[in-house]
């Protein structure tokens, strides 16, 4: 049986209806083609399980020297939680001194965070790329390892291969051991998503009173004041993160409630804004720039690996103790 014909350049561009020079723009991700003939350009060749020739790469350099970050948060987020800001610029810290470049994208969904991971592969865009927020059931997984692009996880469970993960399970553990150490038996965590690994694995510590939302200051306001009008209210609400327990600090404030002497607030998250306030809030204190580095330093190794690397243990959070927290009332 003869070989399968190879697909080129020319037979992309005969397809979408551009030219050959078109298509290597688009395809090499340089400037010279509009988004939409970029896009159509990029389908097609999807279509048409093309590959990019080893002899071409081996004449234009087979690295991209750059690294993929897909974001899957509202562009207006990044400038009020300082988790990302602190993230990135370790990333950046850790590419540099090899000068390897950070791709960055915004994007709303899963499904676009997905083709985006496969226009970057199909381009050449990226040599690897960093995945964050792992999920419980993670599709990202598959699909990059089908593509035999290089990746590593940020923070993700033990168990999972290169990754660099953080121990969720002992966090919760430590900071939900504080409040029960003070008497706290009716405790509310306000989360994240439910699809989020690190929400679920914080969730099942605490065994209870979860209440979901999309990580805004709005909805932790709302939240907050929904559980303390409640019957049997809590009397200590843990936040996903500190733009959240600065939200609820602000909603119980305004309910004419003081804390903590009428309720108790902590945050996985800490950052200067949560010292800052008053009362300072009770938090789990990670190196989020530390976190950044090393993710990029792995998956530089693993870019370099033939094999998949094991998963390596991120900086530990450590509980920094403030204002926020103290004995409920009798």
């Amino acid at each position: 049986m003869a070989a399968a014909k190879r697909v080129t350049i020319t037979d992309i561009a005969r397809i979408a209806g551009v030219s050959p020079g078109a298509v290597s723009f688009a395809l090499n991700g340089k400037p010279g083609v509009s988004e939409e003939t970029r896009e159509r350009i990029l389908q097609v060749a999807r279509e048409q399980h093309w590959q990019p020739s080893q002899v071409a790469r081996s004449l234009v350099g087979a690295r991209a020297n750059a690294v993929g970050l897909a974001l899957n948060r509202p562009a207006r987020s990044l400038g009020t939680e300082a988790f990302f800001t602190d993230l990135i610029a370790g990333i950046q810290a850790g590419l540099s001194d090899v000068r390897i470049g950070l791709q960055l994208q915004l994007v709303s969904s899963l499904e676009e965070e997905l083709e985006i991971h496969r226009q970057w592969h199909a381009a050449r865009q990226v040599d690897g790329v960093l995945v964050i927020d792992p999920l419980g059931d993670d599709p990202r997984i598959d699909a990059l390892r089908e593509l035999q692009l290089p990746t590593v996880l940020v923070g993700s469970h033990v168990a999972t291969p290169s990754a660099l993960w953080v121990d969720d399970t002992e966090t919760a553990a430590t900071l939900f051991g504080h409040l029960r150490g003070f008497g706290h038996s009716r405790i509310a965590y306000v989360a994240g998503p439910a699809v989020l690994q690190h929400t679920q694995l914080r969730a099942s510590v605490l065994g209870g009173w979860v209440i979901h939302t999309d990580f805004s200051p709005v909805a932790a306001g709302e939240v907050t004041r929904g559980l303390l009008n409640a019957h049997g209210r809590p009397t200590a609400i843990v936040y996903d993160n500190d733009v959240m327990a600065v939200a609820g600090l602000r909603a119980v404030q305004e309910m004419g409630m003081g804390v903590p002497d009428d309720v108790s607030l902590a945050s996985f998250d800490d950052s200067v804004i949560a010292g800052l306030v008053r009362p300072s809030i009770t938090a789990m204190t990670r190196d989020t720039f530390e976190l950044g580095e090393r993710s990029a330093r792995l998956l530089l190794r693993q870019i370099e690996s033939d094999v998949t690397l094991a998963g390596e243990a991120g900086p530990a959070p450590v509980l920094t103790v403030r204002e926020s927290t103290g004995h409920p009332r009798a």
